[in-house]
């Protein structure tokens, strides 16, 4: 049978178990520092091009629609088709104004039966007149008829040239030649006056148009030279000046529409094609990064920015001017000699301790 320990021998057994099981766990080692690339902040002299993308659209576009109502017959164009200057777009029901002529013509025709009249009777009361056979009150009545004949005359003939003006314009011609860009109504259609039945792109100019945003906009030079070249061949290009520019921004871009006047644009920059647009910047100091610095902070454009003293990252935001798949344009929110991280941006949090790498560890 197993003899018992005593008491005190028993505590001093336990001691060392109870002291290892009251110690707190020893520490985790800290973690490395996280290698990142950076880049020193330091501000590009002006002059810089800047790229944007538009569309070809002619420099004149003209809607058609007919002068009066009614229900429209034929429509002889559609969407794509050239036109002549004097062609015929499409025609209105002409009944009621070929009437309506017939009308005006045979109220003419009385109206001149009603002058002839009119003036002889007149002629007659002056002969009477001049040999003392009828009085002057019969003379004046005579004038006074001829004259309100010959206005009627004047005004039968004047609904006799509006009813035939109307009849002109059951038929829609086209004023000058083009292309045929849209289209607003079909046959069968009662049309009211004015509204648009084709719209056309008149021949004699094409316009490259951008949405350009206010910096570029503000920063453009007078009268700039403007390349423009097809985006999917860019061996397709030109020159142009601008020649428009919108004096409000647009609601919800908040960009300004610039058309640019095209100087013998080459055929192959047609209707709705789609363009990039060149130009050299005034001068004037901007701070470009890397287009991988960039990350988000509160849904706005921000950047890592390294703490040389404590090698710590904190996050900033930024306004942004411009980019494109390779660089970022910075328009406030970096200062000369700032290092912004720019690899590794998706892995970092605020305070983190971070190896620059090619630096000493």
């Amino acid at each position: 049978m197993p003899t018992a320990l005593p008491t005190g021998r028993r505590a001093l057994l336990l001691l060392p178990a109870l002291l290892l099981a009251c110690s707190e766990p020893p520490a985790p080692p800290p973690a490395d520092p996280r290698p990142v690339r950076v880049v020193t902040v330091e501000p590009r002299a002006g002059g810089e091009v800047v790229s944007l993308t538009g569309t070809i659209q002619a420099e004149t576009e003209a809607s058609l629609g007919f002068r009066i109502d009614g229900r429209m017959t034929e429509r002889l164009v559609n969407v794509g088709d050239r036109v002549q200057a004097g062609q015929v777009i499409a025609r209105l029901d002409p009944t009621n104004e070929e009437n309506n002529l017939r009308a005006a013509r045979a109220a003419l025709a009385a109206a001149e039966a009603q002058l002839a009249e009119a003036q002889n009777n007149y002629w007659r009361q002056a002969e009477l007149l001049r040999g003392g056979w009828t009085t002057r009150q019969r003379y004046d009545q005579a004038s006074q008829q001829r004259q309100t004949a010959r206005s009627a005359l004047d005004s039968a003939q004047a609904q006799a040239n509006i009813a035939e003006n109307r009849l002109g314009y059951t038929e829609l011609v086209a004023d000058a030649s083009g292309t045929v860009t849209a289209r607003g109504a079909e046959p069968g259609e009662v049309v009211a006056p004015g509204r648009m039945i084709v719209r056309i792109a008149r021949q004699g100019g094409l316009d490259a148009v951008f949405d350009v945003p206010p910096v570029v906009k503000d920063q453009a030079p007078a009268n700039a030279a403007i390349e423009v070249a097809l985006t999917l061949d860019p061996a397709v290009r030109t020159q142009g000046r601008v020649r428009e520019v919108s004096p409000s921004a647009d609601p919800a871009t908040g960009t300004f529409r610039v058309r640019i006047g095209l100087e013998d644009p080459p055929p192959a920059l047609r209707l709705g094609s789609t363009v990039t647009g060149r130009m050299q910047l005034d001068g004037g100091a901007a701070i470009t990064i890397p287009a991988g610095a960039l990350t988000r902070k509160d849904d706005a454009p921000a950047v890592w920015l390294v703490d040389p003293a404590t090698q710590t990252v904190a996050l900033r935001n930024i306004e942004v001017l411009r980019h494109d798949p390779a660089r970022v344009v910075v328009g406030s929110g970096l200062t000369e000699g700032e290092v912004v991280v720019t690899a590794g941006v998706q892995a970092l949090r605020p305070g983190q301790k971070v190896r620059l790498l090619g630096a000493a560890p």
